[in-house]
This record gives C-alpha cells, sequence and structure tokens, in this order.
C-alpha cells in the first residue's frame, strides 16, 4: 500500500504521530459499502460467539479490538483505506456483538414454557428497536461526557490507539515495503488462537476423546464436597480478560458454595436411596445455594447503583438539557456533527411504534380483552421506554467511569424484571389477570419480554459512548458513527434469533429441554436468564427461595463492608462483591475454569514486570506488545471454541442425534478426562510462551 497524502499533502501516518486524531478540515471515506459489508460478516462471527459464551456461562467478550485488528488486516488491501474506515467497521461489530447480552434475559421465555422456541420475528424485533432506541438515547449524551467530560473510557481508548498505531504503522511500513505488520501480526494470533480453540473443541464436545471437565466428589462424614475442573479453552480466554481480581473474587465465591455451604446443607440430611452423591449434591446447590448467589448479585447491583446515584442523575439531566438545546448544524465542525434533532425524533417515535406491534403481536395470544391487552401493551412500552431512556444515562456514565465490560448490565436487568413484575402484579390484580395459573404464567412472561428490551437499551448504551470516545479521539464524524451503530444494531438482531433457535434446539437451557431424551450434562447454563426468571417467578408465585436469598443479602452487605474498607485503605486489593456472587452462582466447572484464566494472566504479568525490571523499561512500554498478543489471542480461543459450538448444533439438530460425531463410547470417560487435563494444560503453556515472546517478533 503506498504512503497516501491527505488534507494539507502530508502523510497520513505523520499526521496521526503529529496530532494524534484526524482534524476537522480533512475529509476521508468513512462509511464505506465495503466496510458495511465487512462489518457485518464480523458481525455475524462474534455476535454468534458471545450468544453461545453468554449461554454457556454468562458473560460475553468485547469485540471492539478484535474487530479493528480484523478490519485493519482486511482493508490494507486497498490502497484507499483509512483509520476512519477501519474506526465505522469497528463501531457497526462492536455495536452487535454487544447487543447479544439480551440472552441475559430472553430465554426465559422457553424456561417457563410460555415460547417452544424463539419466534423470529418478535425476537429480531425487541432486540432491534431496543439496540436502536439505546443508540438513540446516547446521542445527546455524546458532548458532554465524551467530548467535555474527564471520564476515563479505558475501553473506548484503548481501542483508539490501537487503531491510531496500527494505521501509522500500516503506512509507515508501506515505505519500506513491509506494509501491514501490525495488522497481519494481529490477525494471525487471533486465527491461532481460534484455530487451537476449535481443534480441541471438535476433539472433545464433537469426537468425545477428549474430556470436558474433571469432577472428584468426597463425602467428610455426612457432609459432600466437590473439586471440578473444566477444560474450555474459551472459558481460560475469558478469565485471562477479566483480570486476577475478578478472579480470586469468584474464587471465593466458589469456595463459598461449595466449599461451605453445600457441605454444610448436606450434613444436615442423609442422601435418599437410590441417588447418587453428585445428583444429591448438585441437586441442592441448584435448587439451594444459587439463591445465595442470587441474594448476593442482587446487593452487588443495588449498592453499584446507589454509589453512583449522583453522576447518573447528573447523566440524566445533561440528557435531558441536550434534548432541549436545538443547536443548528451550520457551520459545526465536522466532529461535532450529531444526527439532526429531526432524525433522532423521527427514528425513536418510529422504534416506539415497533415496540408497540412487537408487545401486542408478543400478547395477541393470550385471552385477553382487546382493551386489557393494549393497557398491558402501554404498561410494558412506557416502562421499557422511559425506565430505559434513565438507564441509558447511567450505563452510559458507567462505560466511562469503570469500562464496558466491568459494568454491572445483569444487575441492571435485575433491578429491571423486579420493578416490571411488581408492576405488573400491581395492574394485573386490579382487573383479575393474575387470579388464574395461565394468568401468572403471562405476567411472568410479560416481565421477561419487557426487561428484554431494558437489557437491550442499557447494553447498547454501555457500549456506544465507549464507541464515539474511540470515534472522537481518531476524529471520526460522529453522525456517520451513529449510523453505523444503528447498521450494527440492526444486523445482530437479524443473527441472534437464528443462533437461539439452533443452540436451543441442539443443547437445551437448563431447565428447559426441547426433547425429553436429551444429555441435560450438555445443557447450556444461561444463569442470568435462569436468574431472573426465577425472581420474577418468584414473584407473581409469591414462592421465593427466600431463606437462602436472606443469607445472600447478608452475605452481599458483608462482603460490600469489605470491599469498602479496602477502597479507603487505597493500593489494589479490591473485593467485587458481583465477581463474588457469580462464582456461588455459576456451575464449578465454570467457575473455576475462569479463575484459572485468570490466574494464566496473572503469572504472565509477573514474568514481564520482573523482565521489564531486570531490562530498566518501564512496565507499561514493555509490556505493551505481550499484552497486545494476550488479548488476542484470547479472544480467538473465545471465537473457536464458541463457533464450532454452534457448528455443533447445526450438525446435531440436523442429524437429532446428540452426539453424532462421537468416536468413543461411555467406558471412555475416565480416559478421555485426563487427555482433556494433558491438552488443557499443554495449550496454556504454550498460550503463555507466545505472549512472554511477543516482544522478539
Amino acid at each position: 500500500m503506498a504512503d497516501c497524502n491527505f488534507g494539507d499533502g502530508v502523510p497520513m501516518s505523520d499526521l496521526l504521530n503529529r496530532v494524534g486524531r484526524i482534524p476537522d478540515n480533512v475529509s476521508l471515506p468513512e462509511l464505506t459499502l465495503r466496510g458495511i459489508i465487512l462489518g457485518a460478516l464480523i458481525t455475524v462471527v462474534f455476535t454468534a460467539s458471545n450468544v453461545y459464551l453468554g449461554l454457556k456461562v454468562g458473560l460475553t467478550f468485547s469485540s471492539a479490538i478484535p474487530a479493528a485488528v480484523i478490519s485493519m488486516a482486511v482493508l490494507r488491501m486497498f490502497k484507499s483505506a483509512n483509520i476512519l474506515e477501519n474506526n465505522m467497521v469497528q463501531t457497526q461489530a462492536s455495536a452487535a456483538g454487544t447487543l447479544s447480552s439480551i440472552i441475559f434475559i430472553l430465554p426465559g421465555l422457553v424456561m417457563i414454557g410460555y415460547w417452544q422456541g424463539f419466534p423470529y420475528w418478535q425476537t429480531l424485533a425487541i432486540c432491534a428497536a431496543g439496540g436502536m432506541l439505546g443508540v438513540m438515547f446516547t446521542i445527546p449524551l455524546r458532548h458532554a461526557m465524551v467530548v467535555q467530560s474527564d471520564l476515563p473510557y479505558p475501553e473506548g481508548v484503548a481501542a483508539a490507539e490501537i487503531l491510531r498505531v496500527g494505521s501509522a504503522e500500516v503506512e509507515l511500513d508501506a515505505a519500506t515495503g513491509k506494509a501491514g505488520a501490525k495488522a497481519e501480526t494481529g490477525i494471525v494470533d487471533i486465527m491461532a488462537g481460534g484455530f487451537t480453540a476449535a481443534a480441541v473443541t471438535l476433539f472433545s464436545s464433537g469426537f468425545r476423546v477428549l474430556g470436558e471437565g474433571i469432577n472428584l466428589w468426597f463425602a467428610a462424614g455426612p457432609a459432600v464436597v466437590r473439586l471440578s475442573a473444566g477444560f474450555s479453552l474459551a472459558l481460560l480466554g475469558a478469565g485471562y480478560l477479566i483480570g486476577i481480581v475478578a478472579g480470586m473474587a469468584m474464587l471465593i465465591g466458589l469456595l463459598i458454595a461449595w466449599g461451605v455451604a453445600v457441605p454444610v446443607l448436606t450434613s444436615m440430611h442423609s442422601i435418599p436411596d437410590g441417588v447418587t452423591l453428585a445428583k444429591y449434591a448438585t441437586g441442592l446447590w441448584s435448587k439451594d445455594v444459587r439463591f445465595i448467589g442470587a441474594g448476593t448479585i442482587g446487593v452487588a447491583a443495588v449498592w453499584t447503583l446507589i454509589t453512583l446515584f449522583k453522576p447518573m442523575m447528573e447523566g440524566v439531566k445533561t440528557s435531558f438539557q441536550a434534548l432541549r438545546g436545538g443547536k443548528g448544524r451550520i457551520n459545526i465542525p465536522r466532529t461535532e456533527q450529531d444526527l439532526a434533532p429531526s432524525w433522532i425524533i423521527g427514528i425513536t417515535l418510529v422504534l416506539v411504534a415497533i415496540l408497540v406491534a412487537t408487545f401486542a403481536s408478543f400478547l395477541s395470544a393470550a385471552p385477553l380483552s382487546a382493551g386489557m391487552v393494549w393497557g398491558l401493551v402501554a404498561y410494558s412500552v412506557l416502562f421499557a421506554v422511559i425506565f430505559g431512556f434513565l438507564i441509558a444515562a447511567a450505563c452510559g456514565y458507567m462505560a466511562g467511569l469503570i469500562g464496558s465490560s466491568a459494568s454491572p448490565i445483569s444487575g441492571v436487568g435485575i433491578v429491571a424484571v423486579v420493578l416490571v413484575s411488581l408492576l405488573i402484579l400491581l395492574v394485573g390484580s386490579g382487573d383479575g389477570l393474575l387470579a388464574t395459573e395461565s394468568g401468572n404464567k403471562l405476567g411472568i412472561a410479560l416481565a421477561i419480554f419487557t426487561t428484554s428490551a431494558v437489557i437491550a437499551v442499557a447494553t447498547i448504551s454501555n457500549d456506544n459512548l465507549q464507541d464515539l470516545k474511540t470515534g472522537w479521539l481518531v476524529g471520526a464524524t460522529p453522525w456517520r458513527q451513529q449510523v453505523a451503530l444503528l447498521i450494527g444494531c440492526v444486523v445482530g438482531a437479524v443473527v441472534i434469533p437464528p443462533v437461539l433457535e439452533l443452540l436451543y434446539n441442539a443443547y437445551g437451557f437448563a431447565g428447559a429441554m426441547p426433547r425429553a431424551e436429551m444429555d441435560v450434562t450438555h445443557a447450556l447454563s444461561a444463569p442470568q436468564a435462569t436468574l431472573m426468571t426465577a425472581i420474577a417467578t418468584g414473584i407473581f408465585t409469591h414462592q421465593l427461595n427466600w431463606d437462602m436469598i436472606l443469607i445472600g443479602l447478608g452475605l452481599g452487605v458483608v462482603l460490600v463492608t469489605i470491599d469498602e474498607v479496602l477502597r479507603r485503605r487505597g493500593g489494589i486489593a479490591r473485593l467485587p462483591v458481583l465477581a463474588v456472587g457469580i462464582g456461588i452462582y455459576l456451575p464449578p466447572t465454570v467457575a473455576s475454569t475462569l479463575v484459572l484464566g485468570t490466574l494464566l494472566a496473572w503469572v504472565i504479568e509477573r514474568v514481564l514486570k520482573k523482565r521489564a525490571q531486570k531490562a530498566g523499561v518501564p512496565y507499561e512500554q514493555f509490556a505493551e506488545a505481550p499484552n497486545r498478543r494476550g488479548v488476542l489471542l484470547a479472544s480467538g480461543l473465545i471465537v473457536g471454541e464458541s463457533l464450532v459450538g454452534v457448528l455443533l448444533a447445526a450438525i446435531i439438530g440436523f442429524t437429532g442425534n446428540d452426539s453424532p460425531l462421537a468416536l468413543v463410547g461411555a467406558s471412555f470417560e475416565n480416559t478421555a478426562q485426563w487427555l482433556g487435563l494433558i491438552v488443557f494444560a499443554a495449550v496454556a503453556w504454550v498460550f503463555s510462551r507466545r505472549v512472554l515472546t511477543a516482544r522478539q517478533q
């Protein structure tokens, strides 16, 4: 790729190095057809991966940085490609990947039996309308919370730095005949992680030659203790990305669940005849101990919202002020041009109309009068829009403060499902709607569907301001970036329903198996959806497991107190309460693998710090290349395993066989466990070696 001149004849590499962003007087192609197509293709990959990972473990990964690297690697083949076009691709793919977080609640509709699958148009509409409303609600916040604010936006700044450095190096390397070295290296790292995880997943979940985890059960008198480890490379990669602080908090949660709660509960009762040790202990954890985690998660969510209440209210105030502004677009610099107010209002009204039609369709089969249906539609849409607007400002602020990945979106979902359940309960009690079992089921379903719209708004709002921060730092045109965000929401909404349908029919969800003969051990746990559905069901049926929830609430208060003491003392030691709750709530084979991933990242960091100290180089400078490689390799592990999981789901669905590719029988299970452990350890070792040698490339 030849070195190109822009604006005043300055090469783009020099321009980036000199000013750090493309200035207002320079106009470059941004929202191009090839960029939209590339963004859509990346969207399909990362959305499918995030849906699978979210249903399996309750976590999603940020697709912004991997999307930026892939975009730079592909678009460098075109001479006219530039940093702003790469930014648009990254923006579009990031929005679509984020929208997949709607799986934190939507599967609840099949768990309660209201849906038998995922109706395509209803699922698409709730995803697209909710996500696009999230875009609309954050546009008025951009100037105050991105341009003028001193919020750090850690992920947005990181993505901008990768775009800047990558684009500058492409231009500089072109002069020496080595075009695109950094982007090419980045795509190689993603592909290396992806192919490795894909191969291991094929031999474990597909051929069944490698075990997917190992479980050891011990009976200490009447108490039962379990030691577990999973061999999922996607979870290893996810753990690597979330860091040691969250990992240790999850480990504490895991120890509370399986080192304290389960042994205590099993010691209080004798094991029934004909029930295995594993089945008995797992049953107690599922119906009792998990609600301790739910209570802890609830406390963490409420405390987070309390601590952020003042800045959240400032964000909401800023949003209302921006809507009243009516500032014209004449003579506004290119990097300050948002979508026109007329477009914002018009699109918002269309999206509200789509929500009305979607909720009406959702309730069309219910045995209700037309007046009651439209009354429920009005309540639900008003709640989704008003609460969604308020939460958009809150989530935008949280993203700017602690980053999108660390924001407690599941906590926002818990608050939303409680509020909307209470609202429907209040409305339904007055007209007899909830007097029957079918009425209760309808109320639960409507609460879940309404919360789905709120979570779509919240997740996109949480992500969008990060993307707009990236665009501001590199000199993008805001209105073009906002269009890219809308396109990303639509593409993601198109992909999510068929992937959900495919995974449900192939694996099933915890407590919701489409076929009686399916293997429940391979069901996707869908932890957040299970939790929020249980909360909504408990509110409507007045049968919440209050004893365990109250224990969790008390534990959450104690943990919040400890975390506050640690915060006031200063230093890096913290105790993220949400992560502790997740450690209690997640299956042990999942939580333990995430912890192993965080330990791997910690060990690598310690080695890099020692090497940096020995070399007399600042750690941040010394570790820049290894850290970037680690993020890309970890993202590759997640994508590789997730895509093979989706592929196997398609094969299972097509053949109707739960193990269509299995090469061995059940008698090989013990050997497969140890083989799986050996391969898992080998991959972790190779991963660490490749990260630690990044500076030598």
